[in-house]
């Protein structure tokens, strides 16, 4: 693991901290590397329930590190994309906490997560046009389809950030906090750490595949998601709880 990318844990959540805070964070290939290596290991830990990823220094990422870019290096980690998350996602929720700018690949990176958790000071946008690129990371692909398109095309066309408050307000930030966004991230996870881990895996994986999914086709295409939740223990366990008013010890199977 990469010393630019710090990991812990604590109470089921995995916490990954970009940890270039003079370089507020700019993405280089391994720290890429090193927070794909922190999600399969979010993956492969039966006690971990949800991820973190944040940035040090009051930063959340201020895209590539054009250092790195001039001499030839992408950010990237194989298929995996910018940052080693925007063309995947692990079975797991992933919560961004996002403090200072998300810019460029940043933004990129946070909205690749499930959730985005946002100091009130912090900026959003994909410069990159400013710097004669492309936002080829995932912005000028996802952004027209999380916001109204319009502003997507102002976001791309003018390379100038939104606010974090205006961000919320159209619904690409979940919370917005006064406080370090770390902090209201961590109650966010804890939320959804308490619930059937199962469940959340399936619920995470329906919201984000059945994006183009026919209506028709719906209820078949759902099916292999939930079948073994339904038949699992957790299901039981949860019922049980509900009944014996008591919480849950969900076992994951």
């Amino acid at each position: 693991m990469s010393d630019e990318v710090l990991v812990t844990d604590a109470d089921g959540i995995l916490e990954v901290t970009i940890n270039r805070p003079e370089q507020r964070n700019a993405m280089t290939k391994a720290a890429a590397e090193a927070i794909a290596e922190a999600m399969d290991r979010l993956d492969a830990e039966p006690a971990l329930r949800c991820a973190i990823l944040t940035g040090a220094g009051g930063t959340f990422c201020a895209g590539m590190d054009l250092k790195g870019f001039l001499k030839g290096e992408l950010p990237v980690a194989g298929e995996r994309g910018f940052g080693g998350l925007t063309s995947w996602t692990p079975k797991k929720p992933v919560i961004a906490a996002v403090d200072g700018h998300a810019l460029a690949g940043g933004l990129e990176l946070a909205i690749a997560c499930d959730l985005v958790v946002a100091n009130v000071n912090a900026r959003f946008g994909i410069p990159e046009v400013k710097r004669g690129l492309v936002a080829g990371g995932g912005g000028v692909v996802h952004l027209p389809r999380l916001l109204p398109r319009q502003l997507a095309m102002e976001l791309a066309l003018t390379g100038d950030p939104i606010t974090a408050q205006r961000a919320y307000d159209l619904g690409l930030v979940n919370r917005v906090t006064d406080g370090p966004a770390i902090a209201a991230a961590r109650e966010l996870a804890a939320t959804i750490a308490a619930n059937g881990p199962l469940a959340v895996a399936a619920s995470k994986g329906i919201v984000r595949d059945s994006w183009l999914w026919p209506a028709d086709e719906i209820n078949t295409l759902q099916a292999p998601y939930i079948a073994h939740v339904f038949v699992s223990e957790d299901a039981r366990e949860g019922a049980r709880a509900f009944a014996e008013k008591r919480k849950p010890n969900w076992q994951g199977r």
